[in-house]
């Protein structure tokens, strides 16, 4: 039934009902972020199938770290164009991504509307714990990425790393600016007798920022699928000041409600940006929020996976995301400050500290620790504690 991937990485033909079953089935199984759905998608088509080879695989990851938006949805497409080609990565992509987002919809239309007070509540609780969220994904992040930069080049680390968590905490919607800033100084350092010449995203990225022809919700998600260097956290800076403060469409206690989540349903964290469309203009505000977030990860994959290997070893990507990549950490990290500030009952600080405790000290899971936190939250509004609207 199934072609298997050469040595060469020349792509096999799977018949396409067999891409939408199996990468179907890690969209709607795929709990846990990023590291889970890489883990599934390698034990899929290396270890179990073996229809791409090892080094194919990790090839294949490593670009897709390189490239801005959800690094785990670029590399569900990218396997599923080795294994079928343009139309496998279309329909491997979109049945990655559909489960969580029809499940994700369905609770923002159960949260954003009328709930009872224990489902505000366990909203409330959820939400209390996911600055908590963020600084543990950010330290996963950090320790790895401080192990592999050279002793000389740790200083620049520590200033672009500082730029970010700055830029998160207090720039909001201009910490894109500030990541591709980052970037763009590490090419520019190496660079300076080379004529400048720049990885294309940044240059790309100014046009859009400039052009004027999005609108507002467009304009939030392509920043978050097409701008933000490391994924996952690195988005919620981003929403949070365009949805709460610039465009009103939420309040903070709903933000952290969409954010909570985003981590809690199965797939890519950026389905948090459908949550932001729905408050913005009910259903069909979260498929446009979807539908521009993710479409740079197709595009990226489509048009480019042929030219990998070449962008592999492009100096100037690689210097870009030498710079990026620490102000995205730094970003995560950052982006925890705002979260918490976004607290308004006294016992969510309570729920926040237990969050801490469960996911840095216990190192227990953070489905399981969002979801404890929101039991919590739903008992303590029950028996009479206030919750914010």
């Amino acid at each position: 039934m199934a072609a298997t991937e050469s040595s060469t990485g020349r792509r096999g033909h799977l018949p396409l009902s067999t891409i939408a079953r199996e990468w179907g089935r890690i969209g709607a199984v795929g709990f846990g972020g990023p590291p889970a759905h890489i883990a599934l998608l390698r034990e899929l088509v290396v270890e179990r199938r073996r229809w791409i080879e090892p080094r194919q695989f990790e090839n294949g990851l490593t670009a897709v770290n390189l490239l801005p938006g959800p690094a785990s949805t670029q590399l569900a497409i990218l396997t599923a164009w080795r294994t079928g080609g343009p139309a496998g990565a279309v329909v491997g992509g979109l049945s990655f991504v559909l489960p969580g987002l029809v499940l994700i919809v369905g609770l923002a239309a159960l949260f954003l509307g009328s709930p009872p007070d224990w489902i505000r509540g366990a909203g409330a609780g959820a939400g209390a714990a996911v600055a908590a969220v963020a600084v543990q994904a950010g330290w996963t992040l950090l320790r790895p990425a401080w192990e592999r930069v050279t002793p000389e080049g740790r200083w620049r680390f520590v200033v672009y790393a500082l730029a970010g968590a700055a830029a998160a905490a207090a720039l909001g919607p201009w910490l894109v600016l500030v990541l591709l800033g980052c970037g763009a100084a590490e090419v520019a350092r190496r660079r300076l007798s080379g004529g400048m010449a720049l990885a294309p995203w940044p240059a790309l990225a100014v046009v859009a920022a400039t052009a004027g022809t999005f609108a507002s919700l467009a304009w939030v998600a392509f920043k978050v699928g097409a701008l933000s260097y490391g994924g996952g956290f690195v988005i919620v800076p981003l929403m949070q000041a365009d949805a709460v403060e610039r465009y009103g469409w939420m309040t903070e206690t709903e933000f952290l409600n969409a954010v909570a989540l985003g981590q809690v349903t199965p797939g890519p964290v950026v389905h948090t940006v459908a949550v932001v469309g729905y408050a913005a203009a009910g259903a069909p505000g979260a498929l446009l929020a979807a539908a521009v977030a993710f479409a740079p990860s197709f595009g990226f994959v489509l048009l480019g996976a042929r030219r990998f290997d070449r962008f592999l070893a492009n100096a100037d990507v690689r210097r870009f995301f030498d710079g990026a990549a620490p102000a995205a950490i730094g970003a995560i990290l950052g982006s925890a400050a705002p979260l918490a500030l976004a607290l308004q009952e006294g016992w969510q600080w309570a729920v926040l500290a237990g969050a801490a405790v469960s996911l840095l000290l216990l190192r227990r899971g953070v489905v399981l620790t969002l979801l404890a936190a929101g039991a919590v939250g739903g008992f303590a509004v029950l028996v009479g504690a206030p919750v914010a609207v």
